[in-house]
């Protein structure tokens, strides 16, 4: 072989580098790399220990913002007016502690009012209304009479006003939980499809519920708050399935409690959530388009009564109308 065509390494190399330190320099490296690999892969996973201790810190967070809320929250003292009247009312007949107020606490919640304030105002309306509308009747028919009443019939019509006062504002409660209930079960689909992604991308079930409760705040709030509320109660109580049982006690649909029952077979028995929750979501989605189907099919039926009664009328005028006068005009001519 030539000179030509021989290799030589040393004029690749800076000055004062030889072959032999270039060659230890790399075998220095590559047995330090692998050092590093074999300790790397021996080496403690702390995840789960990271976990736990954000689990913690977030557990720490959310008590001390509910303290500092509690502690924020003005008392009697700070109150005046109408509201402190209130509180004075309902304490002085310590309707607080009553059969009512537990009755009206879960209405209020299944209405989305959970603070003292509107327990109190309920409380106080619930008591004070049937004297008012009593009153109201009573002196309508004695002194104004807008409204006639017979002499006969005043004590009955004041005995309504009563009754009716007392139903008043448990009807009100009932129907701003009916269209909560409505508002809910519209969002529920889109709800499960984003507690499936949570769940798949290896969330818990309180982390899950807060994500996705941030998620809806702005598109479903009541369902968000719902969520919310889960997710903290899922933190703070010792038993899951009690914080469960509240989130289908507080909201009383159907369909949300076949997801709570879905949740709590998957904790007790470790069944996979994410294709449950996955079939719950096609479902609830199918039944919210056969809902919309059942309306449209109801449609001309619903029309038929209003084109008879408004459209069918003003077409015979306008085609038999011009007719009818002509022959009239006929007829006082000749």
């Amino acid at each position: 072989m030539s000179d030509s065509s021989h290799f030589d390494l040393t004029a690749y190399l800076p000055a004062g580098i030889s072959v032999d330190m270039a060659v230890s320099v790399l075998a220095g490296t590559a047995a330090l790399l692998a050092l590093i690999a074999i300790l790397d892969a021996l080496r403690y996973d702390g995840s789960f220990d990271r976990r736990l201790k954000e689990m913690k810190e977030r557990r720490d967070s959310l008590r001390k913002a509910q303290l500092s809320a509690r502690s924020a929250r003005p008392g009697l003292h700070n109150q005046g007016g109408t509201s402190g009247l209130m509180h004075l009312v309902v304490q002085q007949f310590n309707l607080l502690k009553s059969r009512e107020a537990t009755d009206a606490k879960l209405l209020l919640a299944r209405a989305g009012l959970r603070s003292p304030d509107a327990m109190v105002t309920y409380l106080f309306c619930r008591m004070i209304m049937p004297l008012a509308f009593g009153a109201v009747v009573l002196v309508d028919a004695y002194l104004f009479q807008i409204v006639p009443i017979p002499d006969s019939f005043r004590l009955f019509a004041c005995l309504g006003g009563v009754f009716l006062g007392y139903l008043a504002p448990g009807t009100y409660m009932k129907n701003l939980g009916a269209k909560r209930r409505q508002l809910i079960q519209k969002a529920l689909p889109d709800a499960l499809d984003l507690l499936v992604i949570c769940v798949e991308a290896g969330l818990s079930l309180d982390a899950a519920f807060a994500r996705v409760s941030k998620e809806l705040g702005r598109s479903y709030g009541e369902l968000a708050d719902e969520f919310a509320i889960t997710s903290a109660e899922l933190t703070f109580l010792p038993e899951r399935r009690q914080a469960l049982d509240n989130l289908s006690l507080r909201v009383d649909l159907p369909a949300l409690r076949g997801v709570v029952g879905t949740l709590q077979q998957a904790e007790k028995f470790g069944t996979p959530l994410a294709n449950s929750l996955r079939v719950l979501s096609t479902e609830f989605r199918d039944q919210r388009m056969m809902r919309a189907e059942e309306k449209a099919a109801r449609l001309p039926a619903v029309l038929t009564v209003p084109m008879m009664i408004f459209i069918l009328p003003t077409l015979f005028i306008v085609l038999i109308g011009p007719a009818i006068l002509s022959t009239l005009d006929t007829l006082h001519h000749m």
